[in-house]
């Protein structure tokens, strides 16, 4: 089966990580999200991914040289204008001609793919989309369902209190070809907001909502990026977190050869990446350090992130907080609050940060 993985966006809401990387290629405990996406799909029998570019696209390729990845081959949409997610999968598959699969790239999913095919079939379908269950639908697309799971209507980011549902587009589908017969080219298309309430309001097409409590994560915001690696520190994904990792001790997962002093406090589920130093009287916890970071004697890493090369000097603290890669926090600086530190930047000794981005103005 093909599926388009819709990797264009620019990340905004997890700038300053984002200027040099795309969001899906930010690292969740220590893996880059799309890596994590490309092995679900592989899991399902997916055998052809169509990345749909748009924002740093030469970034994607320098990830994938040889246009593959453990087997699933890849193949390359670059956009010359953002033509949002409808209008990209027109552009990704001008010849689509059987059953594919769409993905948002910012989701981290446990979904039963395989399921959603199956129930797509079963049905006939034009059109079946995932929907995962929140507390608070407002901020989502809704979508109420029949008792065969026939989409009724779609209601995007309702008033808080009166969402028609709890089930939201959660941003897989599994979609037919002449779907895309009613998407016009090289235009900006929603298939959210415009494609899938027009299939229903002509007619045109069949549209199903899988539902499914599995785990489902969108991956937009310091908040949920942090959430995201929170999730797979506690299995939530199936362990070992990464591949590769070995366990040193219940829940404490260590890549490669990293130094842990034995007067260190690793505390919590926790995964520490090659090359990576963790030094006498320093604490380590909830945390992700990727490789070659350093944490100092007295230095505290809490329900946070540290990418490749972060630095934490003696007694700093990331306090739920992102340290981005070769970002250094000079002694006693303590940053927290879902606080972003961007790539090389330097937090001064003595200082604090809450709740901000911090960045080299690239």
């Amino acid at each position: 089966m093909k599926a388009v993985l819709l990797v264009g966006g620019e990340g905004t809401r997890l700038r300053p990580l984002t200027w040099s990387a795309p969001k899906p290629l930010l690292p969740i405990a220590n893996q880059p999200l799309v890596e994590r996406q490309l092995d679900w799909l592989r899991a399902h029998g997916v055998t052809e991914v169509v990345l749909s570019l748009g924002y740093l696209p030469d970034n994607f390729r320098r990830q994938f040289p040889d246009d593959c990845y453990r087997g699933v081959q890849l193949r390359y949409a670059v956009e010359s204008q953002p033509l949002n997610t409808a209008g990209a999968l027109r552009f990704a598959l001008p010849d689509a001609d059987e059953t594919f699969v769409v993905c948002n790239g910012d989701v981290l999913t446990t979904l039963d793919l395989s399921a959603l095919v199956q129930f797509h079939r079963e049905r006939r379908a034009d059109a079946t989309i995932h929907l995962a269950e929140v507390d608070d639908p407002s901020a989502f697309g809704v979508a109420p369902t029949d008792a065969d799971g026939r989409v009724l209507a779609f209601v995007e980011k309702p008033p808080p209190g009166e969402a028609p549902s709890r089930w939201i587009n959660a941003g897989t589908y599994v979609l037919e070809p002449r779907v895309l017969e009613g998407i016009p080219r090289d235009m900006p298309v929603s298939i959210e907001r415009e494609t899938f309430p027009q299939l229903l309001e002509d007619g045109r097409g069949a549209v199903y909502g899988f539902q499914s409590r599995a785990y489902w994560l969108d991956v937009g915001t310091p908040a949920s990026y942090l959430a995201a690696h929170a999730a797979v520190l506690a299995g939530r994904l199936g362990t070992p977190p990464v591949a590769g990792a070995r366990e040193l001790r219940p829940s404490v997962w260590v890549q490669g050869s990293p130094v842990v002093a034995d007067q260190a406090l690793v505390v919590g589920a926790a995964l520490i990446g090659d090359g990576a130093r963790v030094e006498a009287g320093a604490v380590v916890e909830d945390s992700v350090l990727g490789a070659r970071c350093v944490v100092e004697k007295g230095a505290r890493v809490t329900r946070s992130v540290l990418l490749d090369g972060a630095q934490l000097q003696a007694h700093a603290q990331a306090l739920d907080a992102v340290v981005g890669p070769e970002a250094v926090l000079d002694s006693y600086a303590v940053v927290s609050e879902q606080t972003i530190v961007g790539a090389r930047a330097v937090v001064a000794a003595g200082s604090t940060a809450a709740g901000v981005r911090i960045a080299v103005v690239p």
